[in-house]
Parts: C-alpha cells; structure tokens; sequence
C-alpha cells in the first residue's frame, strides 16, 4: 500500500512507472533494428524488475511495520537464497555437485557478520536490526556480493575445465595443490573485486549512487547522505572479498581433490536442472498440445467424411 501523499513532490504513480517503461521499449525498438537479439530479454526482464520490485514493497511495508527482529531475519535470509540461486541457476555456465549450499553458506558468512558491525558500529544504528536501515543494507551486500561470487567461481570452474595443463604441471613437479591452484585464486579474487575497485573510483565525481540519491530524497541533508555511502561501499568490499574467499577455496578443493588430483569431471557444464526441468516440462505442454490439437483435426477429417457418405447414399 502506497503512504505517500499525491502532493508530495517524490510521489510516483504507476503512470510514471509506465513513462519510464517506454525507455525499455526504445532499447527493444533498437535491439530489433539492430538484429541485437536481446529485445525479448530486456522486455522480460524489465517485467520481472516491476513484478519483483512492487512485490517487495509491499512485504517490506509490513515489515517496517511491525518491527519485528525475527521478520527482519527472515528477509535478510530470503535476500541471501534469492541471491544464491541467481548466482548458481542463472549466471553460472558451469557448476559442480552442492554448489548451491556452498555458495549459500558464503553468502551469509558475508553478509550477515558484515551488515551487523557496520550497522551497530560504523552507522551507529541502535538497534542495528531496524528495519528501515538494516534490510536496504542487506540487499546491497547481497546484490553486489553475487557479482563477485559469480565472477570468481567462472574463472576458476573455467581455467579447470578448459586450462588443466598448468595445474596439472604444477602437480607433476611435486606442487601442493594449494601451490597449484594459488595463480587461479589470487587471478579469480582481482577480477572479483576489479568492479567494487571501479566504483569506488568513480563514485562522487562520475556517478551518484541509488543509496545516497534516496537519503537525500528521503530528507538527509547531502553531508551525511555521502558519509552513509562511504560506509556502505566499504562494507560492499569487505563482504564481496569474504564471500569470493570462501567460494573460491571451496571451489577449487572440489575440482582438486585431496590426492592432488584435477577433477574435471567433477565440473557440470549441463544446463542447471531447474532449467532442463522448464525445459522438459515445456516440451510436454507443446506436444500434448499438438497431440490435442492433430487429434481433434483427425476427428473433423472423419466427420467430414462420414458427412459425405451419408450425402451420397441419401
């Protein structure tokens, strides 16, 4: 339920929302032109951004409203799997057995001991579970922290599947696996953090950040609206490298096993099996579909020609 007032100079209708859509549909006109291909990806996606975002609001609208420590929780848990599962089903190529629960369990070991102290201590929010800072920080953490995770995981699921000679070489010559792999991480980790690093150089003087845009909407005069996005972009960093740590040990002991032995075939290039579900639930639909659909022809066919023959015999 929208509270704001119709008079207020914030206030935005779903009539905006829809002025702003026509941004989507010029980039589809563009893309069609274009023969970009991505026109139906962008559309799709900008429908699940107004589905998703006006869901949210009103689940967070309560939310605030009740106050309450274990709801705050319980969102902050939801954020993180929802983050989980876009990084494992729809960004990863590749993936191997329990990376979801692996990749979960480094997001919140990130997340959540980060957004703790900085919001008790370094945004002096008392409690540091009140709604209306903690939850907005969380997805934040979560959203930045995903990019990082992705990109690390790709890189070192890649380099194993596709690059094995140098690990192996290293092996052959007597290297522990943590020497083998050591190049791998250190490369997966600079490319993890090479866009937190890219935005923290920019931000201020190219770009105004989304957090600080709406402390200021929200009353906050710019001073410490800027102080409140110094912290979160160091708290960005901080969950993103512990996040990108975890997933990239744990990766690379699953696909260098203890034996010093690379495990490629421990590296599943499938399509993630939610998706190969869609995909053969799909199929179903579409052929019981045309089965319905020649079945009901045949029948039309036969009573046609029964119509006929009993013409002719009349």
């Amino acid at each position: 339920m929208d509270t704001t007032p119709p008079g207020d100079p914030t206030y935005l209708s779903w009539t905006n929302v829809g002025l702003g859509f026509a941004f989507i549909l010029f980039n589809a006109v563009i893309s069609s032109t274009l023969h970009l291909g991505v026109g139906s990806a962008l559309v799709t996606s900008a429908l699940r951004c107004i589905v998703q975002l006006a869901t949210m609001g009103l689940v967070l609208q309560r939310v605030f409203e009740t106050n309450n420590p274990w709801a705050v929780a319980g969102i902050a848990f939801v954020l993180n799997l929802l983050g989980t599962f876009e990084a494992v089903a729809n960004k990863s190529k590749k993936g191997y057995d329990n990376m979801f629960s692996m990749v979960l369990i480094s997001m919140l070991g990130s997340t959540i001991p980060v957004s703790i102290i900085g919001s008790r201590y370094a945004m002096a929010v008392d409690p540091f579970w009140t709604p209306e800072q903690y939850i907005p920080m969380v997805g934040m953490l979560c959203g930045n922290t995903v990019s990082g995770v992705v990109v690390s995981v790709a890189y070192v699921l890649k380099e194993i599947y596709d690059n094995r000679d140098k690990v192996e070489t290293y092996l052959a010559f007597g290297a522990s696996r943590f020497e083998a792999c050591l190049p791998i991480a250190r490369e997966a980790l600079r490319l993890a953090l090479t866009p937190t690093i890219n935005q923290m150089s920019i931000i201020g003087i190219i770009s105004i950040p989304g957090m600080m845009t709406g402390a200021i909407l929200g009353g906050s005069s710019v001073e410490q609206a800027a102080k409140l996005q110094m912290i979160i972009m160091f708290m960005i960093s901080a969950s993103t490298v512990l996040a990108s740590i975890v997933t990239t040990v744990i990766t690379l002991s699953v696909v260098v096993d203890s034996e010093h032995r690379v495990r490629p075939d421990r590296i599943d290039v499938k399509e993630h099996a939610i998706w190969r579900a869609r995909n053969w639930v799909f199929t179903q639909i579409v052929g019981g579909v045309k089965s319905v659909a020649g079945y009901c022809c045949r029948r039309k066919k036969e009573q046609r020609t029964s119509d006929r023959g009993q013409t002719l015999l009349g």
